[in-house]
């Protein structure tokens, strides 16, 4: 910009010398540079008031904007995230062979605090503490107020729940969303399912981790983002499993059991339709394991069925006459001497009734002679035993998929000696699972062929090695049938009309935990095969320490405890299997009292 001076020389010569006034020509420049100063002045002010308008007006329309996206999401609490990799908290639905529901996710909140933000901690952990009945107010408080930023307070809570925490209007009080493991059926199947438990958390998510059962067993598969939406199948059928349960559980009120299981397993396939443990629990509140010093079959967490390892008493002793069968040692006629006691050693071998000079092979497994049972031991001898047990699978841990599997390790004598060979022969002096038990059956029984047990459908089963001829497959079946039907078996009560049922008794004294046996405690267990004309199930019914009262004398054995239980198992399951009942020749009836 020029400056014009205020008394430019030219004009004040020329006004000095038309006789003109000079401090005139001073006067007007001053004005006319104000003038100008004043017009600059207005239009940078003019300028400034534009600019901050329109950032007034873009400030105004943010505003707006983000007022109407507000208005028209759903409210929702403040959430703060926590930096780190992200958690999948997506986990499959675990169905029954029918694909109804027996586990799946469940959306709820967890409820965590973060103290500084907090307006009122002392209200806030009273009014806690009244909607949590678990919480103390006064370690709350302590929370709160301590030097803690963030705190969690339950990692899942209900609808009902979250609504009560958000009345109290505490704005350090926030929720994090969850998925929570649901088993909708409750305690149904609960050592089948085991349960779950949170892994990895953070404020938005939440791992979901399998601690036992299935969920354990599966837990990468079920985690696995890619197949959440393909649930995992099992061969359980829920009505099934429900009816074996509720019939099991009054069995054992009845039979006055400790405990109690039962395994309902095809044959064929080695599919187990049902399988079931008592005293059980419920996954959605999974109990604690007991504490160090306790015996683990106490808890309800024990799988009977599959953890437990017992003697299981004369339901063995099939084995030994089917395997002289296949040997070639006997046929179902051959007489047996069965004069007693055995001697061997300092050890005596009896039968609980005197059954006579000799018996059949046949009456050797009706009547349950220990005697008769031991002299097919001694001729098949103790490797061919041992070899055969190997092939039904008693010598290891059983292939299902549940963990606690692995750890149910058959207890084999150190020496297999001619003593180990006739005892076991008759169920003791080898300890395994209900499980070991109803796979060596299904195996023996389904025509020869071993088959592996699965929790799990994977489609059509290829048979297994042969273990033994059908021929001998069959005549042990008739054995078993003779062992129900015949007026001299150990298990009339088995009987139910329609369904011909075969099977066989165990009693076997329980042990102690530091030696020896107990003198009034025993394992029933009642193993069994229907229809035996053409075998399809096998059912395991095992009771711990049973005892009932008949004419006045205490009854312990399998025959008075676990086959009555197993007989109405049968009847309810049987038409629920689609089995149709069988009109049978009419035959002698009777019931025998019974040593097994």
């Amino acid at each position: 910009m020029t400056r014009v001076p205020l008394r430019p020389l030219a004009r004040i010569l020329e006004a000095r010398a038309h006789g003109g006034d000079p401090d005139a020509i001073e006067r007007e420049n001053k004005q006319r540079r104000h003038e100008e100063m004043r017009d600059r002045a207005r239009l940078r002010a003019e300028g400034r008031l534009l600019v901050l308008a329109a950032m007034f007006f873009c400030a105004f329309v943010t505003v707006g904007v983000r007022m109407g996206m507000l208005s028209s999401s759903v409210p929702s609490e403040p959430r703060a995230y926590a930096p780190g990799a992200q958690i999948s908290q997506t986990r499959a639905d675990i169905v029954d062979r029918q694909g109804r529901l027996m586990a799946t996710n469940f959306v709820t909140h967890a409820l965590y605090a973060e103290p500084p933000n907090m307006v009122e901690p002392a209200h806030a952990a009273a009014e806690l503490a009244r909607i949590f009945p678990d919480l103390e107010e006064d370690k709350l408080l302590a929370l709160f107020t301590g030097p803690r930023k963030f705190l969690w307070i339950k990692p899942q809570i209900s609808p009902e729940q979250k609504q009560a925490v958000h009345d109290i209007g505490e704005p350090g009080l926030l929720f994090g969303p969850r998925e929570m493991r649901l088993y909708p059926n409750g305690p149904v199947a609960a050592h089948v399912m085991g349960g779950a438990r949170y892994g990895e958390q953070a404020v938005q998510a939440a791992e979901l981790i399998g601690v036992a059962g299935i969920e354990s067993a599966f837990n990468e598969r079920l985690s696995d983002p890619a197949r959440a939406g393909e649930p995992l199948m099992l061969t359980l059928d829920l009505t099934i499993q429900a009816a074996v349960e509720r019939v099991l559980a009054g069995g054992m009120t009845v039979m006055n059991a400790k405990g109690a299981a039962a395994i309902l397993m095809d044959a064929h396939t080695g599919e187990i339709i049902s399988l079931a443990s008592l005293p059980d629990f419920d996954p959605n509140d999974r109990p604690s394991p007991l504490t160090t010093g306790f015996d683990p079959s106490e808890s309800p967490l024990f799988n009977r069925a599959v953890q437990g390892v017992y003697e299981l008493g004369s339901t063995f002793k099939i084995f030994a006459a089917a395997q002289a069968l296949e040997m070639g040692l006997v046929n179902p006629n051959t007489m047996i001497n069965t004069r007693g006691p055995i001697r061997w050693g300092k050890h005596r071998i009896n039968d609980f009734h005197d059954y006579g000079a000799e018996l059949t092979v046949s009456d050797v497994i009706v009547r349950s002679s220990n005697i008769g049972t031991a002299r097919l031991a001694q001729q098949i001898g103790a490797a061919n035993q041992r070899e055969f047990l190997d092939r039904l699978g008693f010598t290891k841990p059983t292939a299902i998929q549940l963990t606690e599997a692995s750890g149910s390790q058959p207890l084999l004598p150190s020496n297999w000696s001619e003593l180990s060979t006739m005892t076991i022969s008759y169920g003791h002096g080898l300890s395994a699972s209900p499980l070991h038990l109803a796979t060596a059956y299904a195996s023996l029984l389904n025509g020869g062929t071993r088959v592996t047990p699965t929790l799990v459908r994977t489609g059509p089963v290829a048979p297994g090695p042969r273990v033994v001829s059908e021929r001998t497959s069959a005549v042990a079946r008739d054995m078993l049938r003779q062992v129900v039907a015949s007026d001299h078996g150990t298990a009339s009560f088995a009987e139910v009309a329609g369904y011909q049922v075969g099977g066989k008794t165990g009693t076997a004294d329980k042990p102690k935990p530091r030696g020896g046996y107990y003198d009034d405690k025993v394992i029933a267990t009642f193993a069994s095969v229907f229809p035996t004309n053409d075998p399809k199930y096998i059912l395991i019914v095992t009771l711990d320490e049973p005892v009932v009262t008949i004419l006045n004398e205490a009854r312990r054995t399998a025959g008075f405890t676990a086959v009555p239980v197993a007989a109405e198992i049968i009847r309810r399951v049987a038409p629920l299997l689609g089995l149709k009942p069988e009109i049978e020749q009419p035959g002698p009836l009777g019931v025998t009292l019974t040593a097994n």
